[in-house]
């Protein structure tokens, strides 16, 4: 799932919804300006039980951020609520607990968005 204009600024939330796949390792939601800059990389892995944020710059990853409140599973259909402030994102998981990663390039606008791996995405509102 990919999409190149997506007009996303400072004070707006991306809703996403949509099924993780029962055999999945992991999945990911890509925001930036491309697949080689982006400025958030939010990646639940099942097998490391664990949710890997990172920010890429001309096609080279940056430090990971790592988060271990993992609050939903395999084949579950989940809603996820990315907020873009000036100074960071703010991704709102299903159970209310924040993940929050640093706007590490100062974005002011995202025009780019990708999800990869097992999640099947059913709805998504900006």
């Amino acid at each position: 799932f990919e999409i190149l204009n997506l007009d996303m600024k400072p004070g707006n939330t991306l809703k996403v919804k949509g099924k993780i796949s029962a055999d999945t390792n992991g999945f990911s939601i890509n925001l930036g300006s491309s697949s080689s800059d982006l400025a958030l990389h939010f990646n639940p892995r099942f097998n490391e039980s664990v949710i890997v944020c990172n920010s890429k710059c001309c096609n080279v990853w940056q430090k990971e951020y790592r988060d271990c409140h993992l609050s939903f599973f395999r084949g579950c259909t989940v809603k996820f609520l990315i907020e873009m402030l000036t100074d960071k994102f703010r991704v709102k998981l299903p159970d209310g607990h924040e993940v929050c990663f640093s706007n590490r390039h100062s974005y002011r606008k995202i025009n780019y968005m990708n999800i990869m791996g097992g999640f099947k995405i059913t709805s998504f509102k900006l």
